[in-house]
């Protein structure tokens, strides 16, 4: 084993402005991570973690997996980057072929971007551009949902229901409307998997049909399942009448997957799970198992074929990133995609879903607890806040668990897990017992 590297003085902190982070709180303490393996990462000072949440619901295969390491570094040394503006190579042809044999019928068009938020704004472009291309240019309004998270993009900001994404950059998009959330403790409280009562929320879709008139809209976007706001599901019935109501007005319907993509809800996308074919998907982190930044949209061969008019020479849409397609973000995701098939990892949270309900649920009673919620390999413990204090109970249950050797999310108060696919259930038993030690401990 290596040297362990040296813990930064504090100073060498002082540069890097992080992302979504208490920057002076964490630069007061830091939580240093140095080196990362399969279920785990250490810590600069040599501490094991066990990753309880796939990094940032993407190390869907474990971390530094040989296969992807090795791939990239051979790509890297063949040509390390081609354009793809009216040029192209051939892994990227090959990458997006064969994400298309995975996704639902008809979804087989791949736009490749660098990140969810990118995958985000893209596809919200191509709904408006899409209906310009059909003669409906005054569909130009975007729905999106009360506590969604759709990236960090003008585009995702507007359509997200997240307050605080919201609030710091004021009115962004015009026109764009909301339905409300589907989180409802006094009715679903500790459920199993979906929750029975809610679909009927759906139907407030209509209520904006009728608010706005359909001829102004072009596209719902809801994840399937909400995660950074803190894992909230669909009732059950409730996506399918989403779909109805797009279908009637002649509305696209987005599906953001970019964290239940690649497997996590035990097929390779919860549009599969539920059984609800979109009109696009939003994916990212899964895709290249985190190796690499790599996003993609995936469209209907419909939404793809009303672009292919006019010349042949004509650019059919402007719009695109520099790095799409990226050849090293390329090797990554085939070779993550290698290591899906080999493992069955796109269906093996099925197969534990079971065993990790189970488990998580064993938390109810526990001091503060006030729901549980799960789906594949995906759970939440939702604590009570502290008057006056919201998310201070969740933060120390987060850092009581890191000192522990076990790293979750924190989102508020909401605890969220979502281990890498081969997890195995001596990870689940440390995942939750370490829980249960520290929330029964935090006051």
């Amino acid at each position: 084993m290596s040297a362990q590297p040296h813990a930064l003085p504090g100073h060498d902190l002082d540069a890097f402005w992080m992302p979504f982070t208490a920057n002076r709180q964490f630069k007061a303490k830091p939580r240093l991570l140095a080196r990362a393996k399969d279920m785990h990462y250490w810590t600069e000072d040599g501490r094991q973690i066990l990753d309880a949440v796939a990094g940032l619901w993407c190390v869907n295969a474990g971390h530094c997996r040989q296969e992807i390491t090795d791939a990239v570094a051979k790509q890297a040394a063949t040509m390390e980057f081609a354009p793809t503006f009216q040029m192209g190579h051939p892994i990227a042809f090959e990458l997006a072929s064969r994400l298309a044999k995975l996704t639902p019928p008809g979804l087989d068009r791949v736009f490749f971007t660098n990140s969810g938020s990118e995958s985000v704004d893209t596809a919200l472009k191509i709904a408006i551009a899409y209906h310009r291309a059909r003669g409906e240019a005054s569909r130009t309004r975007l729905i999106g949902r009360e506590k969604g998270y759709h990236g960090v993009g003008f585009g995702g900001i507007s359509v997200g229901g997240m307050v605080n994404n919201r609030k710091f950059f004021g009115s962004l998009l015009p026109g764009v409307d909301h339905l409300p959330h589907t989180l409802d403790l006094e009715h679903n409280a500790f459920s199993r998997g979906l929750p029975q009562w809610g679909a009927h929320l759906a139907n407030e879709l209509e209520r904006i049909v009728a608010l706005h008139d359909a001829s102004t809209i072009a596209a719902v976007i809801v994840e399937p399942i909400a995660g950074s706001v803190g894992v909230i599901l669909p009732p059950v019935g409730y996506l399918k009448r989403l779909r109805e109501i797009c279908d009637k007005h002649g509305i696209l319907l987005i599906f953001d997957e970019v964290i239940t993509g690649f497997g996590r809800t035990g097929k390779a996308f919860a549009a599969q799970s539920f059984d609800v074919v979109p009109d696009m998907i939003t994916t990212a982190k899964g895709l290249s198992n985190g190796a690499v930044p790599m996003g993609a949209v995936f469209a209907q061969r419909k939404i793809y074929d009303a672009f292919m008019q006019g010349p042949d020479n004509a650019i059919e849409l402007f719009h695109g990133y520099t790095y799409s397609a990226h050849p090293l973000a390329c090797a990554a995701s085939l070779a993550t995609l290698d290591i899906y098939a080999r493992e069955g990892l796109l269906t093996r949270a099925a197969e534990i879903s079971p065993r990790w309900e189970q488990a998580v649920h064993s938390l109810r009673g526990l001091p503060n607890v006030i729901d549980i919620r799960n789906y594949g390999l995906i759970g939440a413990v939702e604590l009570q806040a502290r008057e006056g204090k919201p998310g201070a109970r969740g933060f120390e249950v987060f850092t009581q668990c890191f000192e522990k050797g076990v790293l979750v999310r924190q989102t508020g108060d909401v605890i969220a897990l979502s281990p890498p696919l081969i997890v195995e259930d001596k990870h689940i038993d440390q995942i939750v017992s370490t829980l249960r030690e520290v929330i029964g401990k935090t006051t």
